[in-house]
């Protein structure tokens, strides 16, 4: 192929995904803000991404969707840290739009990275379900992590030591993490749930993954049961939506004298409930079965 032909092949492509979100990820930015105590916002208006001051480092929950590298360095410049100082990554779960700056955070400043064993084996023996959530193009490669995560792991960085839960749904591996901050309204229970979504629940993907019975509907609701009564006083998301992150900063920066908006101890359990409702109701529907 000459260098024109490769031109010309770049166009096509390029024609085919600049109309998607992956070239216009900028729309997304929102500027970092704090949470609670060490937690810190540094995600965009759709992925979130949360830094956590470990006082020995940093540590970021996940690393932003493919094609937001820029965004989220900014981000963390912007909250008053240095993106050298990210010491370690926790992905959620592994789907390219949770762990787009991955490979940049590892070879620019060493940062270890910690996935789900099931999803780690995901990237081996099929690496091709990192692509479902539809980042267009993988603009990214899959990694390697540092340290694998199995259930019930407890994992201590500086003076914040995690509970791992494994979740499997969403992906085989999701991770959801419990630690506990302290504040200044004291030490609060923090929960975050690693993936909450259905579209690997749907029944065309399922056969397709040779899942026929949809075995896996029922493994996401003892998912969800075998977590479901944490205590927990700040819910993070995994994407905004999921505990209405913008939403509350709004709240934030119309009342900065108020209760802080994070706080909401029975959130947890109520989002949860709202989640095994929604499975329910698919499961029940009979185009999806």
């Amino acid at each position: 192929m000459t260098m024109k032909q490769a031109y010309e092949e770049y166009l096509v492509q390029h024609a085919k995904v600049a109309g998607g979100h992956q070239f216009e990820q900028e729309k997304n930015y929102v500027h970092p803000f704090n949470i609670y105590g060490p937690i810190w916002y540094v995600g965009d208006s759709w992925v979130c991404v949360h830094l956590i001051d470990t006082g020995d480092g940093l540590l970021l929950i996940d690393a932003g969707n493919c094609g937001t590298t820029g965004m989220l360095v900014n981000a963390i410049w912007e909250a008053g840290f240095k993106p050298s100082d990210v010491k370690w990554i926790i992905v959620s779960h592994g789907h390219y739009d949770h762990f787009g700056a991955v490979s940049f955070f590892r070879r620019m400043f060493g940062t270890k990275i910690y996935l789900g064993a099931e999803d780690a084996k995901m990237f081996r023996e099929r690496p091709w379900l990192a692509h479902i959530q539809h980042s267009l193009n993988a603009c990214d490669e899959l990694f390697v992590p540092d340290v694998e995560i199995n259930d019930g792991d407890v994992l201590k960085f500086g003076n914040i030591t995690f509970k791992c839960v494994n979740c499997p749904g969403h992906t085989d591996g999701v991770t959801s993490l419990f630690f506990d901050v302290d504040g200044s309204d004291g030490v609060k229970h923090i929960g975050y749930y690693g993936g909450f979504g259905f579209n690997t629940l749907q029944k065309d993907f399922l056969v397709e993954m040779g899942d026929t019975s949809y075995k896996m509907r029922d493994i996401y609701l003892e998912s969800l049961a075998k977590v479901r009564d944490e205590q927990v006083d700040i819910m993070l998301g995994n994407h905004a939506g999921n505990n209405d992150t913008l939403g509350r900063r709004k709240q934030q920066l119309e009342n900065p004298d108020g209760p802080n908006p994070f706080i909401e101890p029975g959130y947890w359990q109520k989002f949860l409930d709202s989640k095994r409702d929604g499975l329910l109701e698919l499961m029940a529907d009979p185009k999806q079965n």
